[in-house]
């Protein structure tokens, strides 16, 4: 069997302009990229040459810019059809990020489908975007919000999936990977729970994927949201996939020009998909920045991006457990590069600003996920997050970052 050749790290930084700067006069260590990631050349000069060379707006012009900037968006939603492993290019919507995805979810969806009596199951893990638009939901339809509760190694309790989800299920709404804890989610399982008793999926990427493929077909889900800044693509872009038949039954999310077919003041009739979800004028360069940035890692290798991100992993593992009083929340055995811990007796922020006097950017807070921040005990973490460009250098540099500040806190 043969194995991908390892990751060119130092080739692939210089792909990322961001590298070659310094920060507080010290080399930029970047370890936030569960919260955003850096953006590479060919991203930035795709948004650069559309609006220096080929800006107009789409669908509604007769001269050649229009028609040319309609079929490259045209041409961004092929290709994250196939980089979903989604067949027909109608099912995927372009969104604002993976918050306005579920929000058009919950909104549209819910309205249709939610009734006193029904029950939406989410997470314990879940983002504040995978909790807010379905209490939202179910207080407008008199439904009801269950949890699926998180184990003390920071893992789905599926024992009491089982029992959560049930006949009065009608959509299962789960993390596809923790942004706080980086638990990969054995989100196949619960798809097929949900399915045994007629319950839709919606799986939130955000955080998967960057980390590997993804496949829709082979997942079972029937709804999938993604944010592109979290793929080395822009801000104000992302997706929502879902089965067609599911959409075509889905009311508008939101009204105005583009998604109508005709309009009186009688009667509104809507276009087709997808075109009945993207009201207004969309965000035509980042669709085609999106579109770059999935070129971009593709023209990598998934086996050679996982490889190096689990060597990562496992030296910033081994590096920082050797730091006394430093916990980890969480011990996922399935885990995606990220890492959430704190420090015994100093606040996480503090040490963040310490960190960030060193040039090491990384998060500290609650993330969005202040019930699983409850749920563990804590009000705040560090969150590390890696990504394919960091080195060993960056893991040494946040482990060092962590000592100095004990050192300044404790004396």
């Amino acid at each position: 069997m043969r194995t991908a050749a390892p990751l060119d790290v130092v080739r692939v930084r210089r792909d990322f302009p961001i590298f070659e700067r310094a920060v507080r006069g010290k080399r930029l260590v970047y370890l936030d990229n569960a919260n955003s990631t850096q953006k590479p050349r060919a991203v930035l000069d795709a948004e650069r040459v559309f609006y220096e060379r080929g800006y107009a707006n789409i669908h509604r012009g007769v001269y050649l810019l229009s028609q040319e900037a309609t079929e490259a968006y045209d041409r961004a939603r092929a290709r994250v059809a196939t980089f979903l492993g989604a067949g027909n290019p109608a099912e995927i919507v372009f969104v604002r990020g993976t918050t306005e995805g579920i929000n058009l979810v919950a909104s549209s969806w819910g309205r249709a489908n939610l009734g006193p009596g029904d029950e939406v199951v989410i997470s314990e893990m879940e983002h504040h975007s995978g909790i807010v638009p379905w209490q939202m939901a179910c207080d407008a339809a008199g439904a009801r919000l269950r949890v699926i509760p998180v184990t003390d190694t920071g893992e789905l309790d599926l024992e009491m999936a089982a029992e959560v989800i049930g006949a009065k299920t009608k959509i299962v709404s789960l993390i596809h990977v923790s942004n706080a804890l980086g638990t990969i989610n054995p989100v196949e399982e619960i798809v097929a729970l949900a399915k045994r008793h007629g319950a839709l999926v919606l799986l939130d990427g955000a955080q998967a994927i960057s980390h590997g493929p993804v496949d829709v077909a082979a997942l079972g889900c029937d709804f999938y949201v993604f944010s592109g800044h979290k793929l080395f693509g822009p801000t104000g872009i992302g997706v929502l996939w879902a089965r067609a038949g599911i959409l075509e039954a889905m009311p508008p999310y939101q009204g105005g020009g583009n998604m109508i077919h005709t309009v009186t003041f009688e009667k509104t009739t809507y276009a087709p998909l997808p075109f009945k979800f993207e009201a207004g004028t969309v965000n035509i360069a980042g669709a085609l920045g999106l579109h770059a940035a999935i070129d971009y890692v593709a023209g990598l290798s998934w086996d050679a991006i996982r490889a190096h991100e689990a060597a990562l992993l496992a030296k910033a593992l081994d590096r920082l457990r050797a730091i006394p009083g430093l916990r980890f929340q969480g011990r996922p055995a399935r885990q995606a590069p990220v890492m959430s811990l704190t420090v015994e007796g100093i606040h996480p922020h503090d040490v963040g600003t310490v960190l960030d006097a060193e040039g090491v950017a990384v998060r500290a807070g609650h993330h969005c996920v202040q019930p699983l921040m409850a749920r563990f005990g804590v009000p705040a973490t560090i969150r590390a997050s890696l990504s394919f460009y960091n080195t060993a250098d960056d893991v040494e540099a946040l482990g060092t970052g962590i000592e100095k500040a004990i050192e300044v806190f404790r004396g």
